[in-house]
C-alpha cells in the first residue's frame, strides 16, 4: 500500500525542520518517492503558450472598426478546464446602468432618514436559510478547483499530499452552534499552522456534514517536513486542533485529542492532476447514500447560522486565460468539446417512479368534479427506483469540461479549429 510505505518512510525520512527536506533524504529514499506520487499539474506557461495556438478575433482597425451590439465569444483555458461562452457587454452594461439607478434611490432614502432621525437605521436581520448544498455551487466548485494552479504547493518532491479530515467531538453543539464557529475554527489552525512551520497553508478544503449532523472539514494539502513544538505533523495537527476547538468539558477534550483529525496519505495520492482532484471533492454528490454530507444540520438551518461557503482555497490562485474568438471558431469549439464530453459516457444517478403495466403511475390521487373538488381514489405513494442516465454537458455548446490537462487540450482544439477555418476559407491561415 502507498499510504504504509509512505507512513513507514516518514519518522525515518523526515529531516529537522527548516532543513532543506531533499538534503536529507537518500537517493533509494527519494526515488521511491517519486514512484508513488508523479503528479502532473500544468505549469502556468504552459496554459498561456496553449492559449496562444487559439484562432484571435479579427476586427477592423482605423475609423472604419464599428463594434456592434450581440454576444461575443470566448474561450477560457486553464490547468484542468476549458470553457467556451459568450457575453452581451450592451446588455450587460444596461443592467449595471439599472443596478445603479435602484442604488441610488437606497442612498436617497437612507439621506432622508438620517436627515429625519439622525442615524442610520438598523441592519436589517437575516431571513436566508441554508438547508442544503446547491448545485449551482457543486458546479462552481469543480470549475474553480479545475483552474486553480497547484503548482506552488509541490515545489518541494519530496513531499507528498494527504488528505487531512478535521472532525468535531460527540457534543459538537457546544463548541459550533452556527456554521460561523466552525469558520472561526478554521481560519485559528490556519493562522497556527503559519506560525508554526513557518510557510502558508496551500490547501482547498470542502465542508461536509455527518449523519448525526456534526461538521467535518476534508483539506487536501502537502505535510510538512521536520518538528513543530517537538511534534511531527500527525501529532501537531491533532494538538492544535483540539486547543482551538476547546471543548470545556475535559473528557470530551481528550477524546476529541485522540480522535479528532485524520491524515490519509493514500487518499492524497490520488489527487495527481487537476481533473482527479476536481472529481474527488465532487465524488459524494454522485451517490445518494452519501447525500446527507451536505444537507445542514436542523440547528443551523435558522437565518444567520448557516454554514456560509461550503468549499474554497488557501495560498492558491487561479490561472486562466480569456481569448475572444470569432463566432464560427466559437461555435466549432463549442461542438467540438460538447461531442467529446459525450464520448466520455458520464453517467449520473436519478430516481425515478417505477411504473405498473408500463403506465405511469401518478403520485396525486384521481378526482372528479368542479375543479377536481371529490376525490374518488387516494393513491399508496410511487416507488421510486435508482438509475444511471446519460449526464447532459456542454448544451447548447456552451460551458465547462475538466480535462487532465487543459493546455494539451487546448494544443488539440487549436489545431483541429485551424485545419476547420483553412477548408472553410479556402485559404492558408486565419
Amino acid at each position: 500500500m502507498p499510504a504504509a510505505i509512505v507512513a513507514g518512510l516518514s519518522p525515518a525520512v523526515h529531516p529537522p525542520h527548516g532543513d532543506t527536506p531533499s538534503g536529507a533524504l537518500t537517493g533509494d529514499a527519494v526515488d521511491l518517492i517519486s514512484q508513488l506520487w508523479q503528479p502532473t499539474f500544468p505549469s502556468p506557461e504552459l496554459v498561456d503558450q496553449a492559449a496562444a495556438l487559439l484562432p484571435q478575433v479579427r476586427r477592423a482597425a482605423g475609423p472604419d472598426h464599428v463594434l456592434t451590439e450581440g454576444p461575443r465569444t470566448y474561450i477560457t483555458i486553464g490547468p484542468g478546464v476549458i470553457s467556451v461562452r459568450t457575453k452581451d457587454f450592451a446588455r450587460a452594461q444596461r443592467t449595471a446602468e439599472r443596478e445603479i439607478a435602484r442604488r441610488e434611490i437606497d442612498v436617497d432614502l437612507l439621506t432622508s432618514f438620517l436627515q429625519e432621525r439622525g442615524e442610520f437605521p438598523e441592519d436589517p436581520e437575516p431571513t436566508r436559510v441554508i438547508s442544503e448544498w446547491s448545485r449551482k455551487s457543486q458546479t462552481k466548485m469543480i470549475e474553480t478547483y479545475s483552474a486553480l494552479d497547484f503548482t506552488p504547493m509541490y515545489t518541494d518532491p519530496t513531499r507528498v499530499p494527504a488528505m487531512l479530515t478535521l472532525t468535531y467531538p460527540g457534543d459538537w453543539l457546544t463548541v459550533a452552534p452556527t456554521g460561523r464557529a466552525v469558520k472561526d475554527h478554521m481560519k485559528a489552525l490556519r493562522k497556527r499552522y503559519e506560525r508554526a512551520w513557518s510557510e502558508p497553508l496551500r490547501c482547498i478544503w470542502k465542508l461536509e456534514f455527518q449523519r448525526r449532523g456534526a461538521p467535518h472539514v476534508h483539506m487536501l494539502m502537502v505535510p510538512p517536513h521536520g518538528e513543530a513544538d517537538s511534534l511531527r505533523f500527525r501529532e501537531w495537527v491533532s494538538r492544535a486542533w483540539a486547543d482551538v476547538v476547546a471543548h470545556p468539558d475535559l473528557e470530551e477534550y481528550q477524546r476529541h485529542l485522540r480522535a479528532g483529525t485524520g491524515v490519509d496519505y493514500a487518499e492524497g495520492l490520488k489527487a495527481s492532476d487537476p481533473r482527479r482532484v476536481a472529481v474527488y471533492f465532487s465524488k459524494h454528490s454522485t451517490f445518494r447514500d452519501k447525500a446527507y454530507q451536505h444537507i445542514v444540520p436542523e440547528e443551523w438551518q435558522e437565518p444567520g447560522a448557516g454554514p456560509g461557503r461550503f468549499w474554497g482555497y488557501w495560498g492558491l490562485k487561479k490561472k486562466v486565460v480569456v481569448t475572444e474568438v470569432d463566432q464560427l471558431p466559437g461555435t466549432l469549439a463549442g461542438r467540438t468539446l460538447r461531442r467529446w464530453s459525450a464520448a466520455q459516457q458520464v453517467t449520473r444517478q436519478a430516481s425515478r417512479p417505477r411504473v405498473k403495466g408500463g403506465r405511469v403511475v401518478s403520485k396525486y390521487p384521481e378526482v372528479q368534479g368542479l375543479a377536481g373538488a371529490l376525490l374518488v381514489e387516494s393513491r399508496p405513494a410511487p416507488k421510486y427506483r435508482n438509475t444511471r442516465t446519460k449526464a447532459g454537458r456542454m448544451k447548447n455548446n456552451r460551458g465547462f469540461v475538466v480535462v487532465n490537462s487543459g493546455p494539451e487540450m487546448a494544443s488539440q482544439l487549436a489545431r483541429y479549429l485551424d485545419q476547420r477555418l483553412r477548408d472553410v476559407n479556402g485559404q492558408k491561415g486565419y
